[in-house]
């Protein structure tokens, strides 16, 4: 059976193997079965051969044995001889009991907590990109997270949590991904979102309190503040308002060299913008730790308070992150709303050397009161940022990327299949009005070309443009949603068919996008 043998011996124990050698495997298998073999995916455990093969369109986890196959997973059984031997496949459909089977037979293909590693979350809305997303984490020293979505984008989509987790896990075993990567339940809310991603078997959770932020407070009059102040809810917050202010009143807020200070009008201002909020993060994060079985790997948190209308300055972090601390909330990262604009699918809009500067004392912040590590979302394609955030903050970074995969799926569509690029832009531009009032964007359709007025080998072009980046951007959901006259999806289909069939195109796009994020960190 030549490079089988190895494999197929009882005692076979192999994650991956030389390059040369898993093509060599590929081939004489492949040739046997009339299976298109991914080479990078076969891995051995006790005598059982596992790979990833298409035949066709269809895909599969495959096994391969001497004898018996485990019982975990449901498949079509059949025999075939390969040289000398005779041997048994079963073929698996990616499905989610053979997704939860494959989890446990090998658990690189889990999700893992990623802890103080610095880190990238690689949103995936079409559950095709995390072998392309694998290429560019390859050359690169950023921990990758690659099931990460928020509930907002599942609903919009279309998917559910436990769609979101087994696209993940089909594509780390395709690619042949053994490094570990992290699961993120994204900007939850509610503590029916935290259920919903529990029983998926997510590790992170990005508790969102942006809904509990007070962003008129910035503006509000000190007398206004005061009396706002006194009606917190402190039972909640396990605190007075006198204890408060005697934690931070009159005294430095010491972060490294950096000095913070909280004088009476500033401390109320940031209590009556984030109190409510740390109240509603402490309720989630203990219903969380209440749900956790007690069997299961540890899990860990992140707080996002980045999507709100306000910036938050140094010293209303400070007392975010300590106010937490006080109550026993460790997260792993947290996200403020920085400066300047983080508007979806295009670079950072705003004074970089402002942005440094506050940035450097998140980071003292971050280090004083963790350590944790400062989270960038939307931090897709804010290329201008990344040395900044890479020499400030070190290890303790995470960047979140979500759409901005979404945008290189279109333009390998754009390179393979033009008409359904042209079909897609002219709806997306139709729907931009009504999508973007949830977004804070300025992309104006007008600046965006006609797709009708534009050559096969220009539509490209318009994923490198700031409006065609956002008009595409926003309109996700609604292009992936949207029906035809037979009660059908007009482009999803469509969509996802031209993506497997040219799945190079695609891998090769978002390699060359991520290695962009990737590499300005070392």
């Amino acid at each position: 059976m030549g490079a089988l043998d190895t494999l197929l011996s009882p005692s076979g124990q192999i994650d991956a193997m030389p390059p040369a050698q898993a093509e060599a495997v590929a081939t004489e298998l492949g040739s046997a079965a009339g299976l298109a073999i991914a080479s990078a995916s076969i891995v051995a455990r006790d005598g059982v051969i596992g790979c990833w093969a298409h035949r066709g369109p269809d895909t599969f986890l495959t096994l391969v044995s001497l004898g018996h196959l485990p019982l975990q997973f449901s498949g079509s059984p059949w025999t075939t001889r390969v040289g000398t031997q005779v041997v048994t496949l079963l073929l698996c459909p990616p499905t989610h009991a053979n997704a939860v089977a494959l989890r446990a037979w090998l658990p690189f293909t889990a999700p893992q907590a990623v802890g103080l590693r610095k880190s990238i979350g690689c949103g995936d809305r079409l559950g095709l990109a995390t072998p392309g997303h694998v290429r560019a984490v390859r050359q690169g020293q950023l921990f990758p997270i690659f099931a990460q979505q928020s509930i907002r984008e599942m609903t919009r989509t279309g998917r559910t949590p436990m769609e979101v987790m087994d696209d993940a896990t089909w594509g780390v075993f395709r690619a042949g991904w053994r490094g570990g990567f992290g699961a993120d339940a994204d900007h939850l809310k509610t503590t029916d979102d935290i259920d919903r991603c529990l029983e998926a078997g997510f590790v992170l959770y990005t508790i969102d309190p942006g809904d509990h932020v007070q962003d008129d407070a910035d503006t509000a009059p000190p007398d206004a503040l005061r009396a706002r102040f006194e009606q917190l809810p402190w039972a909640d917050l396990e605190t007075t308002s006198q204890d408060v202010q005697r934690r931070y009143l009159d005294r430095p807020l010491e972060v490294g060299d950096i000095r913070l200070t909280l004088d009476e009008a500033s401390l109320w201002r940031a209590a009556v913008k984030y109190g409510r909020a740390v109240a509603h993060t402490v309720r989630m994060v203990r219903h969380l730790a209440a749900c956790w079985p007690a069997d299961a790997p540890p899990w860990e948190l992140e707080v996002s308070v980045d999507e709100t209308a306000s910036p938050t300055t140094p010293a209303e972090h400070y007392f975010v992150a300590n106010e937490l601390r006080r109550l026993g909330i460790r997260p792993v990262s947290l996200a403020p709303r920085f400066v300047g604009r983080f508007e979806k699918g295009v670079d950072y809009l705003g004074d970089l050397a402002e942005f440094e500067a506050q940035f450097r004392q998140h980071v003292a912040v971050a280090q004083a009161l963790g350590p944790y590590k400062i989270s960038l979302h939307s931090g897709s394609d804010k290329f201008s940022i990344y040395p900044i955030a890479a020499r400030l903050a070190g290890e303790l970074v995470h960047v979140k990327t979500a759409g901005t995969s979404y945008l290189e799926a279109l333009r390998a569509v754009a390179q393979v299949e033009p008409p359904l690029f042209r079909e897609i832009l002219g709806f997306a531009l139709a729907r931009y009005p009504i999508d973007r009032q949830s977004y804070h964007v300025s992309a104006e359709p007008a600046r965006v070309p006609d797709p009708d007025g534009l050559t096969d080998g220009d539509l490209g072009t318009v994923l490198d443009s700031f409006d065609g980046r956002q008009v595409l951007h926003v309109t996700f959901g609604s292009v992936l949603t949207a029906r035809d006259e037979h009660g059908g999806y007009r482009f999803r289909d469509r969509l996802l068919a031209a993506l497997r069939e040219h799945e190079e195109a695609h891998y090769a796009a978002l390699e060359r996008h991520f290695l962009r994020h990737i590499a300005p960190f070392g």
